[in-house]
């Protein structure tokens, strides 16, 4: 995109022109703006989110940018709550799509031998695929409402995890606020049947082995070690979200001709954080983001009992745990300094994870000297990243960072340029066990697809933003 202004070697600004209220910043690099990654309508989109009603200090986006619904997909943007606007298409249709952690006390060498059997028995113990049904056999919508009142405590209570869990969960697995009253009867229809499952597309569960450490202490902290095996999920709110989001954007859409909100985009269709509109969404927004928590909780369990059974130990000697638990797709109330100020703003997080610093009252007493953990996944075929959060990201981001690698294929592109190989042997060979539903999502998700989260990370790490703190490499992944 024309126009933009160095401000450093890692960040770039879209000057305020026109009606745009305040200026876009992005996190990039030249070499990624040379290469571009077809990504001039996503900066567009950074410029057209800055014309959002109440938009305070910046539209950001960060590394792993690429073209979304109305907000580019690493975009974040902090409105004012007496005047501002929230929208949903700021927060996205996979309501609270996230990364958990887990960590064990296995070791590469312990695992490399039943790699197999032990991908295998995640794959037929946790539901995936697009429509699958979940663990929790015969829910009903009461237990669905509580589930969704409750968070994460409600899948804990089931039996599916520990209180600790809670304490290493972002917000503790539970948005307050969330209300029933505003979610449609097709909410229910789509989802009653749905905690507990991976889904398909991006989401995956992976092992991992800990290949590399940045920062000892920190890792220490976070009880990471080199070669150490741990678990990732990747997934949300299902057809929970999409619905919530998906009814909303009509109504937020006639919501904004009506109160004549200029924006250069109607799918950037937003309310008044304090309207009638705007409440709803943001109550059964919440609703999705504990149903996307309970989803994360009870498939951790799920992969905890399938290690329990391959390899046959008590629990105290495999050690699992939960390291953290990030959201990527969320609108939250969160207090950043404006000015001289600080205020209560609505943190627009789309494709971005909150990166809080160590002393922050919002983060596990665990990590307090070190910071909250950052999850980065990257792709199937390569390897993610934990990074940590800093003063830095609340300074200039209101607290956030990256949430992965960034697409740079479509999924169409990407299932023709797979045409014809075989994708899970080549994964194979480079010692990946992959089991999937079908061969076109593994096409649709293969490592070409994507940015090199690699040289994602590296922008936030040497913006000071997220500083590294170990690398992670699949040994084992499932997907839908």
């Amino acid at each position: 995109m024309k126009g933009l202004t160095k401000i450093t070697d890692y960040l770039w600004e879209i000057p305020k022109t026109g009606d745009m209220r305040v200026p876009g910043r992005i996190y990039i690099t030249a070499e990624m703006l040379a290469n571009q990654y077809d990504n001039n309508e996503a900066f567009k989109q950074v410029a057209n989110v800055a014309h959002l009603p109440g938009i305070q200090k910046y539209s950001i986006a960060m590394p792993d940018i690429h073209w979304g619904y109305g907000f580019p997909i690493g975009g974040v943007a902090a409105t004012d709550l007496s005047h501002g606007v929230i929208s949903p298409g700021g927060v996205g249709y996979d309501i609270n799509c996230g990364v958990r952690l887990a960590a064990t006390n296995l070791t590469i060498a312990d695992v490399s031998p039943k790699i197999n059997e032990l991908v295998n028995k995640l794959f037929s113990t946790i539901p995936t695929g697009v429509g699958s049904a979940g663990a929790i056999k015969k829910i009903d919508k009461i237990q669905l409402n509580r589930a969704i009142l409750q968070g994460s405590a409600w899948s804990i209570e089931m039996g599916f995890g520990t209180g600790d869990d809670l304490l290493f969960t972002e917000e503790g697995g539970k948005l307050q606020g969330a209300s029933i009253e505003s979610l449609s009867e097709r909410v229910y229809e789509r989802a009653i049947n749905q905690i507990g499952t991976l889904g398909s597309g991006n989401h995956f569960l992976e092992v991992d082995v800990v290949d590399e450490i940045f920062d000892e202490k920190t890792a220490a902290a976070f009880g990471l070690f080199k070669g150490q095996i741990v678990i990732l999920i990747h997934t949300g709110s299902r057809a929970f979200g999409y619905q919530v989001c998906d009814d909303y954007i009509k109504i937020h859409l006639e919501k904004s001709m009506k109160s004549g909100i200029k924006l250069p985009d109607k799918q950037l269709a937003c309310a008044p954080i304090n309207s009638p509109e705007g409440e709803d969404y943001l109550t059964s927004m919440n609703a999705a983001a504990n149903f996307a928590w309970n989803n994360r909780q009870v498939i951790m369990h799920l992969s905890k009992q399938a290690l329990l059974d391959i390899f046959k130990i008590p629990e105290s000697s495999l050690g699992f745990r939960l390291v953290y638990d990030v959201c990527h797709n969320i609108a939250k109330i969160e207090e950043h300094k404006i000015g001289k100020t600080i205020k209560k703003v609505c943190v627009h997080r789309k494709g971005a994870t909150r990166a809080f610093p160590k002393n922050n009252p919002h983060i596990p007493k665990a990590y307090m000297d070190v910071g909250q953990p950052v999850l980065i996944p990257g792709d199937m075929g390569r390897y993610s990243y934990v990074c940590v959060g800093s003063e830095k990201a609340m300074n200039e981001t209101f607290g956030s960072s990256c949430h992965g690698a960034g697409r740079i294929l479509s999924r169409t592109r990407a299932l023709k340029e797979g045409k014809g190989r075989n994708l899970i042997d080549e994964l194979r060979k480079n010692g990946i066990i992959v089991k999937a539903k079908g061969t076109a999502t593994v096409a649709e998700e293969m490592s070409s697809a994507y940015k090199d989260v690699a040289d994602v990370v590296d922008v936030m790490h040497s913006a000071g933003i997220t500083p590294r703190v170990a690398k992670l490499k699949p040994i084992g992944v499932i997907k839908g």
